[in-house]
């Protein structure tokens, strides 16, 4: 696998409730954070520094609250939401699998789970551009596609970056075994994440609905 992403471990038990920070934020965190700090040290001796510190801890404390990664409680069903979001559109496709677009503001929290229980059967960055995720031309953006092996058989999500989400950082290689609901990477900022469903499996939400991922429900019983 290419070493474009940032890699990380898969899945490591954590409180219920407990709010940590999602593996892949460093390289935006930490400066950000590191320049408030500076910021805030010396605002007191020079009011440049102190007219400075106030964007600037404004934009890490944005940027702690975008990357919080928090435990959930796992749903339900054959196949739960792998994001939080919208739901922005279903489709269906021509070979008989419906596509669940969902969309995910900066508000969201972006660390995607694994929609089904299987294995992974590969993870391919796809090159592309970077328009606003809610764009028809989203479909030819910078994405990363998943193939799981599941009891339903091939199931595919397609991670999709935005025009502010250029960076897709996934946590686990093709090969790797995961539990339905699991991290399995981030998407830093705004996006969009897509689900097929296979032939056969009809979806539970409706378009507008709100997602949570790793809890909502996607397929009807």
């Amino acid at each position: 696998m290419s070493r474009w992403w940032a890699r990380g471990s898969g899945h490591a038990p954590r409180g219920p409730g407990r709010v940590t920070l999602a593996r892949g934020a460093s390289p935006w965190l930490v400066p950000t954070v590191a320049t408030a700090a500076l910021c805030l040290a010396r605002s007191r001796r020079s009011a440049r520094w102190a007219a400075a510190a106030v964007p600037v801890t404004a934009l890490a404390g944005a940027m702690l609250w975008f990357f919080r990664d928090p435990e959930r409680q796992i749903g339900t069903g054959r196949v739960i939401s792998p994001a939080d979001g919208v739901v922005q559109s279903i489709m269906p496709w021509p070979d008989g699998r419906t596509r669940v677009a969902i969309f995910m503001s900066p508000l969201n929290v972006h660390v995607n789970r694994a929609p089904v229980a299987g294995a992974v059967t590969s993870v391919e960055h796809v090159p592309g551009g970077f328009v606003p995720a809610f764009n028809k031309e989203s479909e030819h953006n910078e994405r990363v596609v998943w193939h799981f092996a599941s009891e339903l058989g091939d199931l595919e999500m397609v991670q999709i970056a935005g025009a502010v989400a250029r960076r897709i950082v996934p946590y686990v290689d093709a090969g790797a075994k995961v539990e339905q609901g699991e991290r399995v990477g981030l998407i830093r900022f705004g996006s969009r994440v897509d689900v097929y469903l296979p032939e056969g499996v009809e979806p539970a939400v409706e378009v507008g609905q709100t997602t949570q991922a790793g809890v909502t429900r996607l397929d009807r019983d």
